[in-house]
């Protein structure tokens, strides 16, 4: 039963990792938005790259994670020496 509940919350292809950094993108832009009203000017600025750039670094991890998962579930292809 747990098994088939952790399976809703893993990221298998990446259309699905493609939709959950948007969602993450839209959710920083409106901090940043936030960041920009309360904190106007240079420092408001600052927090507002430091959310995007949050998002770089989190979807490109999110990617090369997806990527390597595959890569280790494929399998070995087999070297015969005879």
């Amino acid at each position: 039963m747990f098994a088939k509940i952790a399976r809703l919350f893993k990221i298998k292809t990446r259309l699905e990792a493609f939709l959950i950094i948007y969602a993450l993108a839209l959710g920083a832009t409106t901090r940043g938005a936030h960041y920009l009203e309360t904190y106007p000017g240079f420092g408001g600025w600052l927090l507002f790259l430091a959310c995007s750039g949050a998002v770089f670094m989190a979807g490109g991890k999110i990617l090369d994670c997806i990527r390597m998962e595959r890569e280790r579930q494929a399998p070995l292809p087999s070297s015969n020496s005879d």
